[in-house]
């Protein structure tokens, strides 16, 4: 079986991207890896536009693909710099087809996107693919423009396009100095013995996805994107486990695994109106996709909080702000 082909990861450093880099290299891909200035919108275009020269002279004219995980917003990021993200992409794009034009049409796109953000304000879960977005914050209004640039990648230059809404990811080697990670907070709070702050109702319900899931599921997503999609077209395709639960629960599975309570902070956050109370999910796109086994939540928990003690133990934490 050929490993397939050359594989363009761009956010590898991040929780998504580096599961993704970990398990195409166990399938033998080629994998290029960017290393982006991100702080100059029009330095970080030029620096992405030459990597995909490189991927693209890797795939000697056959088919590539571009992973896009990179992402530094969350549901309270503010406007500008989520602004600067968006305008990022659309350089990228921009000098993309200005270099290769049709050139890119054997190319596999997948881009990473929200679903949290994209239905927070959506009725009636759970929600899917035909669902109306409707965004509450501005990451979700970024995530949304974001992807309607992938598409126009994808009409334009005849390239297939998969755009994952994901739902909640944990997992090994999350970014604690982030305001998310329900789950990998609670791990650190727990084996620090410091309390954390939970700013949502306790019946807040989410989906939880592993990491190591989600980039399974996207490297079989990219594989079904060219065997199902036509030249030019955009998937959307909810990423999810499809099984969602309570912060409650969540608390309580803690509560078995640590064998104490957790410290908790109860407050109230301006952020809380942008944060849906039921954000369950359930795909209705590719539902072949979905036929397999996803880590159950008490196994993910326990890698996750294997992999913080590890980081713990390392004092690779002992600059991140307290939560």
């Amino acid at each position: 079986m050929t490993p397939g082909p050359p594989i363009w990861v761009v956010g590898a450093g991040g929780l998504l991207g580096g599961a993704i880099v970990r398990l195409a290299g166990t399938h033998g891909r080629d994998v290029l890896v960017s290393s982006i200035p991100w702080h100059d919108a029009a330095a970080a275009a030029t620096a992405l536009a030459q990597d995909l020269d490189a991927v693209v002279v890797r795939a000697a004219g056959g088919p590539w693909d571009l992973l896009w995980c990179a992402g530094s917003g969350v549901t309270s990021t503010g406007e500008r710099l989520l602004d600067a993200e968006v305008r990022t992409i659309r350089q990228f794009i921009d000098e993309a087809i200005e270099r290769h034009g049709a050139g890119l049409g054997r190319g596999a796109v997948f881009m990473a996107s929200t679903a949290g953000g994209i239905y927070a304000g959506s009725v009636d879960p759970p929600f899917d693919e035909l669902s109306p977005p409707q965004p509450l914050s501005a990451y979700g209004e970024a995530k949304l423009a974001a992807e309607k640039e992938f598409a126009r990648l994808a009409a334009e230059v005849g390239c297939r396009v998969l755009v994952g809404r994901m739902s909640n990811l944990y997992g090994p080697g999350q970014n604690l100095a982030k305001s998310q990670g329900l789950i990998s907070q609670l791990c650190r709070s727990q084996l620090l013995g410091e309390p954390i702050g939970v700013y949502v109702s306790l019946d807040t319900v989410r989906d939880y996805l592993f990491v190591d899931d989600a980039a399974a599921l996207i490297l079989d997503g990219l594989a079904m994107l060219r065997d199902r999609a036509s030249a030019g077209s955009t998937v959307v395709k909810i990423l999810a486990s499809q099984r969602s639960s309570s912060v409650a629960a969540v608390l309580g599975e803690f509560r078995r695994i640590f064998k104490r309570g957790q410290l908790l902070r109860l407050a109230a956050s301006a952020q809380s109106g942008q944060q849906a109370r039921d954000l369950r999910f359930r795909s209705v796109v590719w539902t072949d996709l979905d036929r397999r086994t996803m880590t159950p939540l008490p196994a993910g928990i326990a890698a996750t909080a294997a992999d913080i003690g590890r980081r713990i133990r390392a004092g690779e934490l002992a600059a991140v702000a307290r939560t």
